[in-house]
């Protein structure tokens, strides 16, 4: 057998980090700088092996053995505080860091985790909150529930198994966990006492990651299931919830997760605005950014219900049509001045230029060419781009609404299409400028890490990639993939960067809805006309008037039987003729559905049927 070269005289801790260690005592100064627990020195048997030690375990066989664990310290940080508690708490007991570590897969899966979603807010500052900061204290628990410890289980042997890779096992134990937390949550949900424990309603939470961790058949609609029985919970448990620090932070968790399934699904916030903002943490800017994203999430409820159900261009609809267009024009200018209002700490800032390259490969590429932003950490950037998506929402809101009240002209020619296509342009570039931020290129590359601010996780390093900045992309970068006014290049690069949330950040759901090939606003307008030409509107009324659907889309349609004089028909005849447009109504609708995904694509129908809104 060869010799392997000199061995590290390293600490434990940079040798598992593969960086080159000071080797001073009695802390070297690189766990020092990383506010990490120095495990201390190993000596080392500087001798080489014999060529008789091949087949057994030689001393380098045994040492990668043990570094293979790539154990993920918890930062200890100087100060008293709620945070620093947390992961003390955390390094406390059988956690504790100690040299040569020998962790069981779940132990790895458990660090790997929390180190890649378990958010901890900073102490003292006011741009930064936690995310799933509940998981923590709960593992802490004295005899924990079965259902909050499977779902965690799950979630983190799913989560180690796609950042690990192919060629493992992991995939099917954390299918096994989620079985058995879907089992339990299910019995502890009968139960009036266990039905309002914290461990319940975080088990549910968890329930809802693994879906989008995992991207299994269905996974959307099991998650917005999942998020809507937390809803529900957190109605139940009522504002006693407040009153403990996990409470409040599972309370905080759903009503997060509560925005994203009202923008995304088109259903009425539960309960209004002032019963979710009433809780004893939240910063004025968090509680504005509630109570706006809460009405555009009821006025985007109330205009589908509206252009659901108005059959007729009479003056009083055209009026309700209009005030409603003057309700968003209202609302999006309300969120731009409040955008621009934010304190200095929120605010974004341009730090790099990316050169157009002719020869780039954009489903690859890491930037698209333009600016690149700095954020203060993953708190702040998911902000703006919730808000920047609200406004790409009520833009294609306001173009719905103009189609309706112009048809059959183009709504393409309307001042109210000219001044909402600058808009999504606007709120497009600035998330496509964000991505590089959120998905770590600012410690790979050297002209941007000093530019480099990070956000504070559970455990681990938080310089590295995580899991949590690709969950947070998933939203915003679906929602704009579909728009009208991108680029052919910009789509390109976006379901690229889908995909590598899915491969490289693990969390999988991305690739999925990469797939998708939904066009905003031009497929939801041709809904909608689909919809009111079987509500038997006038037979001169004809679908999509100037061909706006997108191309191979304007031959889709087949002309809707017009309505018949009333006189000389009998009821059979009547009654065919309904069976025939029901039937073309069906036909068109699935013809839209499958235009709405690409080929051989596996998106399930929930999600497909969400974004076209039927």
């Amino acid at each position: 057998m060869a010799f392997r070269g000199k061995a590290s005289r390293g600490c434990q801790m940079c040798r598992i980090r593969r960086i080159k260690c000071d080797e001073a005592r009695p802390t070297c100064k690189q766990c020092a700088k990383g506010r990490r627990n120095c495990p201390g020195y190993k000596i080392v048997d500087q001798s080489p092996p014999s060529s008789s030690s091949e087949g057994g375990n030689t001393p380098g066989k045994i040492e990668a053995r043990q570094t293979a664990t790539k154990v993920l310290a918890p930062k200890l940080e100087a100060g008293a505080g709620s945070s620093s508690d947390l992961k003390r708490g955390y390094a406390s007991g059988d956690r504790c860091v100690k040299p040569h570590p020998r962790l069981s897969l779940e132990e790895m899966g458990a660090c790997h985790f929390i180190s890649n979603y378990v958010l901890i807010p900073r102490q003292g500052l006011t741009t930064t909150r936690g995310f799933f900061e509940f998981v923590v204290p709960l593992l802490k628990t004295e005899n924990a529930s079965p259902h909050f410890i499977y779902a965690f289980k799950a979630c983190s042997l799913a989560s180690l198994n796609n950042r690990v890779g192919t060629g493992n096992d992991f995939d099917k134990e954390a299918l096994g966990f989620y079985t058995k937390a879907l089992a339990s949550t299910c019995t502890a949900l009968k139960d009036p006492i266990l039905t309002k424990c914290d461990e319940t309603l975080a088990a549910i939470l968890l329930l809802g990651l693994f879906e989008n961790i995992t991207a299994k058949t269905l996974g959307m609609l099991a998650w917005s299931s999942h998020i809507e029985g937390a809803i529900q919970l957190v109605k139940a448990r009522g504002r006693g919830q407040l009153k403990s620090k996990i409470g409040l932070d599972l309370f905080i968790a759903v009503r997060t997760q509560m925005i994203i399934h009202a923008l995304s699904t088109g259903k009425a916030p539960t309960l209004d605005v002032d019963w979710w903002v009433d809780d004893p943490v939240s910063h004025v800017c968090n509680t504005e950014l509630l109570q706006l994203s809460s009405r555009v999430g009821e006025l985007k409820h109330e205009v589908n219900g509206l252009l659901a159900t108005i059959t007729t261009r009479s003056t009083a609809n055209v009026k309700l049509v209009k005030d409603r267009i003057d309700a968003c024009k209202s609302l999006n200018a309300e969120i731009k001045t409040w955008l621009e209002q934010l304190p200095e700490h929120y605010a974004c800032k341009t730090v790099a230029w990316e050169p157009y390259n002719p020869k780039c490969d954009y489903s690859k590429a890491e930037v698209f060419p333009g600016r690149i932003d700095t954020y203060g950490d993953l708190w702040v950037v998911n902000l703006w781009n919730v808000m920047r998506c609200m406004r790409i929402i009520l833009a294609s809101l306001i173009i719905r609404l103009t189609a309706w009240v112009n048809f059959p002209t183009d709504y393409r020619t309307t001042p109210e299409y000219a001044s909402t296509v600058s808009t999504v342009v606007e709120a497009v570039t600035d998330v496509i400028s964000s991505v590089p931020y959120q998905m770590g290129l600012f410690d790979k590359r050297k002209d941007l890490r000093e530019s480099a601010t990070h956000s504070n996780f559970g455990c681990g390093e938080d310089a590295s990639e995580k899991g949590l900045a690709g969950y947070f992309l998933l939203w915003p970068l679906t929602c704009i993939q579909g728009q009208d006014y991108l680029t052919d290049f910009q789509r390109i690069w976006v379901k690229g960067r889908l995909k590598a949330i899915g491969n490289a950040l693990g969390v999988r759901y991305g690739i999925m809805l990469s797939q998708l090939n939904v066009r905003v606003p031009s497929m939801l307008i041709l809904r909608d006309q689909l919809f009111n030409e079987h509500q038997n509107l006038p037979a001169d009324v004809m679908p999509m008037g100037g061909g706006a659907a997108p191309p191979g889309m304007a031959n889709m349609l087949i002309p809707g039987v017009s309505t018949p004089s009333m006189k000389g028909i009998s009821a059979e005849a009547l009654g065919r003729e309904e069976v025939m447009r029901k039937e073309i109504f069906q036909r068109q609708t699935e013809e839209l559905m499958a235009s709405a995904v690409e080929k051989s694509s596996k998106v399930d129908e929930w999600t497909v049927k969400q974004q076209l809104h039927l």
